[in-house]
């Protein structure tokens, strides 16, 4: 074999040699015969096509050119390979490109017609004609198509050529390639149609204007019960298989393609225009929350509010499998608009963030008592959703009940700046401004973000969790990825590190398990909607002036996030992140498999005393519980409320030794707040005693017993006017551990008044600078310096 090589090359190389003229000619000729074929065939556009997991049609956007072309699948379907070979090329794949007996055949029949009757183009040929649209149809151009086919099938091999043509041929009106013209005329894929279907499809290439109903359609009908009884004389299909076929209907009215997901269509053909895409959707999952979100629009929509978007990620994964980017509206409420997508305010949906984080750095415990009293920090005054104060409360309550006062407490402890950068770590991109714009509304809505952030960043929270327990205490680099649609995309998590990627597993843990808590002081408002056996993390958020409801909420293996609102950004009076947001959570989630609740991480946690009624570390004062706590959370401060006090015999006067001798003295660990915090505490709390009196004869016995409410330090205060346009007078506060006490009111040592049980004094002061002085019965001073000024 080798000897018969050499020998044949040898012959080449002689002839070469003694034909040099000739050889050059020959090789320019190959070089360009070579070249002919463009590398790529077609340049026209293709429509975004996405599918499901499943491999099912999702949704699919119309090309550039108007066209609807699908992009070629990796293979035609049996039947229609079948049908279009015996109808077109029944030589297909014994030619070299041409058949040059049909092109004869054709020439004599088109001769005696007088017309046009038969083509002798093969389906190589076809495939080069198609892409060389609006060429004419000379004899010159049938050498090159000639020329070309036999490029094409050097090329190709004959089912490549075949998906070319599928792909490609014109099925009437707009409709291009098999793909589309299945869906259109039959509403299924292609490789679900029928043996009639299939012929049907198979001569409409040949005359695509005979899909048009009306006189068409006997002349349609005649073409593919002819393919189909050829089909059954080649033994192609059976006599029973060619008897069903032709009883099946022609194609009537056209089908409207799926739009199952138009809203990441849209994504997908922002990004990918022109592909087809096999996203990581769960068909059914998807339904049945499209159903959700029509049946709350249609709820919704009495009251004004039009939009709505709901996102379903899988934990493990990081793959989207349910994306609603809007509610089933109209153009007129921006139903194209992509809400996961779009900045909104973030209400109180940040403030699991700054728990976890306070938590992971030690700089509070679950149970650290905040404050929760009237508060005003340099002219800004957060309320309570409710306008109601409970003193102190313990932080994970606080958020658990979404309290504003204590997260803004909480946030000036931890620093804007540093809650900034925490922020940034999780990439949510719309907060994107300086910390000094936020200020400290940036944990009630002051920043703005998106769907798809906040719920990547609750995804990275969960897994960092399933993983740190599943892997003896490992992080992964790069825990807190992309979300992903793409089915064929394998994400990256990085490699195994012992150093936290964001937050430590500890503090996410004992987040999810404040943000799961059931029994809220604040009513059932939300409990109706809750199944007490679907075990979730959650969170809901409220803008200000009612313009954005979110609730996201998450388990071992999910996280679900839902928007709702109006696009436009009005506000609604009733809608809240609790009756309408909420609402549309628990229904996903009652749609999703149950999941056991998070493994405790007990690598990244503590078993240590604490106080009981404060959460501090315990002191030798305090009654103790055990709790676990983050490890740096054995750095915190130990209690500073719990005192030792003294007491008569009869336990209802404080004394020292000067009024009572010491054998007669009780010693008493004793709960004391501050207060202004032990002021509305206590209304919460029947339990809270104050602290007894002194005796009256007791000396050294003055002690800080009260505190302004309102105003605080260096307040600037703003006289305001009635409807009457008369000046309103300034109400100060003050709070007394003592409730029965008299205290007495100055301005500018200028006697105002007393006031006993209610401590409010009004006053109308003239503008600029005055200091106000309160003296309670016992002596004990307090004295604050304001600045009046007129709107």
């Amino acid at each position: 074999m080798k000897t018969k090589l050499k020998a044949f090359l040898q012959r080449i190389l002689n002839y070469i040699k003694n034909n040099k003229k000739k050889s050059v000619v020959i090789f320019i000729l190959l070089t360009i015969y070579y070249f002919s074929l463009p590398r790529t065939l077609f340049q026209e556009p293709y429509s975004t096509v996405i599918e499901s997991k499943e491999g099912e049609l999702l949704g699919a956007k119309i090309a550039r050119d108007g066209q609807w072309r699908f992009p070629a699948q990796d293979s035609v379907p049996e039947k229609f390979k079948k049908c279009i070979v015996y109808f077109e090329d029944e030589y297909f794949y014994k030619h070299p490109g041409f058949n040059p007996v049909a092109m004869v055949n054709a020439i004599k029949q088109n001769r005696k017609a007088g017309k046009v009757v038969r083509g002798g183009s093969t389906l190589t040929q076809q495939v080069i004609r198609l892409s060389r649209k609006g060429k004419g149809r000379t004899y010159f151009e049938k050498i090159i198509e000639i020329i070309l086919s036999t490029r094409l099938e050097l090329r190709h091999s004959k089912d490549k050529i075949l998906e070319l043509y599928a792909a490609h041929a014109p099925f009437g009106g707009n409709v291009v390639g098999l793909e589309m013209a299945s869906w259109r005329y039959f509403g299924v894929q292609s490789h679900q149609l029928s043996w009639a279907e299939s012929a049907t499809l198979a001569v409409l290439p040949n005359a695509p204007s005979l899909i048009y109903p009306g006189k068409n359609q006997l002349k349609l009908l005649k073409k593919r019960n002819t393919l189909l009884l050829k089909l059954k004389n080649e033994s192609i299909i059976d006599n029973q298989t060619y008897e069903l076929a032709i009883e099946e209907p022609l194609p009537q009215k056209p089908y409207d393609l799926p739009q199952i997901a138009p809203h990441l269509l849209q994504r997908v053909a922002k990004n990918q225009e022109g592909t087809r895409l096999k996203t990581t959707l769960d068909m059914a999952l998807q339904n049945r929350v499209n159903q959700i979100a029509k049946y709350y629009y249609n709820q919704y929509k009495q009251n004004e509010v039009n939009n709505l978007a709901i996102i379903v990620i899988d934990v493990k994964t990081r793959n989207i499998i349910s994306y609603v980017g809007n509610s089933p509206t109209d153009l007129n409420h921006q139903k194209d608009v992509d809400i996961i997508d779009a900045p909104r305010s973030t209400g109180s949906i940040l403030k699991p963030l700054l728990y976890a984080a306070m938590l992971d750095e030690g700089e509070i415990l679950p149970n650290t008592l905040i404050a929760d009293i009237p508060t005003q920090i340099s002219g800004y005054t957060p309320q309570n959703f409710n306008l109601t104060f409970d003193g102190a409360v313990p932080a994970h309550r606080a958020l658990s009940r979404s309290l504003n006062i204590p997260s803004v407490l909480m946030l000036q402890s931890y620093g804007v700046n540093k809650f900034y950068e925490e922020l940034q770590k999780f990439k949510l991109r719309d907060v994107s401004k300086s910390p000094d714009h936020y200020g400290l509304s940036l944990i009630l809505g002051g920043a703005e973000s998106n769907l798809w952030d906040l719920c990547r960043t609750y995804a990275g929270m969960s897994s960092t969790v399933n993983y740190f327990n599943e892997n003896n205490g490992k992080y992964r680099t790069q825990e807190f990825v992309e979300l992903n649609y793409d089915y064929n995309f394998t994400p990256d998590f990085g490699s195994n590190s012992k150093q936290k990627t964001i937050l430590g597993a500890g503090a996410i843990w004992q987040t999810y398990n404040a943000m799961e808590e059931v029994n809220r002081p604040e009513g059932d408002e939300a409990w109706k909607f809750y199944d007490s056996s679907l075990k979730i993390a959650w969170k809901t958020g409220t803008s200000f002036g009612n313009r954005d409801a979110w609730a996201i909420g998450t388990n071992s293996r999910y996280v679900v996030g839902v928007w709702v609102g109006n696009a436009s950004g009005e506000g609604r009076p009733t809608l809240t992140g609790v009756t309408s947001a909420a609402p549309i959570l628990f229904d996903v989630f009652n749609l999703l498999p149950r999941q056991k609740w998070f493994a405790t991480p007990f690598k990244d946690l503590s078993e240590v005393e604490v106080c009981k009624l404060s959460g501090h570390l315990a002191q030798e004062d305090c009654p103790k519980i055990k709790q676990l706590i983050c490890l740096k959370g054995k750095t915190t401060s130990i209690c500073p409320y719990h005192k030792t006090v003294h007491l008569d015999i009869s336990g209802k006067f404080r004394v020292n030794s000067s009024c009572e001798n010491i054998e007669n003295i009780i010693t008493k660990k004793w709960f004391v707040l501050p207060p202004v915090m032990e002021w509305y505490y206590k209304s919460q709390h029947i339990e809270y005693l104050s602290l007894p009196p002194f005796k009256e004869n007791c000396t050294g016995t003055i002690t800080a017993s009260m505190d302004f409410i309102y105003p605080k330090t260096n307040n600037k205060i703003y006289l305001t006017k009635n409807f009457n346009s008369e000046i309103q007078p300034v109400i100060l506060k003050i709070a007394h551990s003592q409730r029965e006490t008299e205290v007495f009111w100055y301005v500018d040592n200028v006697y105002k008044g007393s006031t006993k049980t209610f401590h409010e004094m009004p006053i109308l002061p003239t503008e600029g600078f005055h200091y106000i002085t309160v003296v309670d019965e016992s002596g004990y001073e307090i004295r604050k310096k304001i600045e009046i000024l007129r709107e």
